[in-house]
């Protein structure tokens, strides 16, 4: 068949339609999406509780009243114990999908991921020094802050090893967050070891990952953190944009590269700092999310951000919800679980790669 011109112009402008309709819909879905896992989330359990009620409690403690019957154990249930899990799910969950979307541009990786290259494993070591140490010299903030600081330390530390004559060598990324989380890793099997009851139960929970000790005290710990990139990052949409293409062409165009990517990676590694203070380890969102939205509506960090943060609070209340209820009355780490959901997946990432490449060089 001959080549036409016409044909392809035309395919290129359906592809682009639809891109553009994909695009439209996404982020009322994805809010819808998330409205039901909220309820969902808040209704299922020991005490199942239905979305009227839990509607009209959410609104009550906004100072509007619906003419819904709510017994009082159902409010306490929801207001003391649910609700404070469900935001700090939420805020988590959208924290670590956008910062893996951020890794990713920033690296020009599409294997990047806060736990994949270190941040994590960095942050976790952070807040386990400082619970070992039991100091608190910014009060409530000094998970989040010990966190950040491990974090940040584990990431510049990869960063630096992969950068090899102004680039970044993807095997080499790898290799380094797999090195940098045996480190991290046996510096937390060492603090096990010297660690009395107290201390290894805190540890327990900061390897596996768990939401059970949510409270509004911890949500308002985390806020201001997590709040922070969300509001800020997706400012950077167009330069992770013009860095995907190169930084060289990035900086021809007026990108500051350094400075940006530092910011990028700084308040990257403060969200999941925050992040891993108040759940531990989660892993895998960062990497799964941001590849479903762009399979979904395309590369555009400027769309690609906010929607991470959207799917990933899905993705994270979702696997919540299987962690509460699978094996009740035991509950499920929400680390494992994101594992045994992300496992799978990165192995199909990395052969869908391999094969677009030609294999690894």
């Amino acid at each position: 068949m001959a080549y036409s011109p016409a044909a392809s112009t035309r395919g290129r402008t359906a592809a682009g339609v639809g891109g553009r309709r994909r695009r439209a819909l996404l982020f009322p879905a994805l809010l819808a999406v998330l409205i039901g896992a909220v309820l969902l989330n808040a209704g299922l359990g020991a005490v199942p509780i239905g979305p009227a009620q839990v509607v009209a409690v959410i609104l009550r403690h906004l100072g509007i009243t619906l003419d819904v019957p709510v017994i009082a154990q159902e409010e306490a249930v929801l207001w003391s114990i649910r609700l404070p899990r469900v935001a700090l799910v939420l805020l988590v969950g959208a924290g670590l999908g956008t910062a893996g979307a951020v890794l990713q541009g920033v690296f020009r990786n599409p294997l990047a991921d806060p736990s994949l290259v270190g941040v994590s494993s960095g942050a976790a070591l952070g807040a386990i020094v400082a619970i070992m140490a039991g100091v608190a010299p910014f009060g409530s903030a000094t998970l989040p802050v010990a966190a950040f600081a491990g974090g940040m330390f584990a990431t510049l530390a990869v960063y630096g090893f992969a950068r090899h004559e102004g680039r970044t060598e993807v095997v080499t990324l790898i290799l380094a967050g797999i090195a940098m989380n045996a480190i991290t890793g046996a510096m937390m099997g060492l603090l096990t070891f010297i660690a009395d009851d107290r201390q290894l139960r805190s540890i327990v929970f900061w390897s596996l990952g768990s939401a059970g000790g949510a409270t509004w005290r911890t949500v308002l710990a985390v806020l201001p953190f997590i709040s922070a990139g969300l509001v800020l990052l997706p400012r950077w949409g167009w330069a992770l944009n013009l860095l995907v293409l190169g930084e060289r062409e990035a900086r021809h165009l007026g990108v500051e590269t350094e400075r940006t990517r530092f910011l990028l990676i700084g308040l990257s590694a403060l969200m999941t700092g925050a992040a891993v203070s108040v759940a531990g380890i989660v892993g895998f969102v960062g990497l799964v999310v941001p590849h479903i939205v762009r399979m979904l509506a395309g590369p555009d960090h400027r769309t690609l951000l906010p929607a991470s943060a959207l799917g990933g609070a899905v993705l994270l209340l979702s696997a919540d919800l299987v962690a509460r209820t699978v094996a009740i009355p035991r509950e499920l780490p929400l680390g494992v679980v994101t594992a045994l959901a992300g496992g799978p997946f990165f192995l199909w990432l990395l052969h869908r790669t391999r094969r677009e490449h030609g294999g690894w060089a």
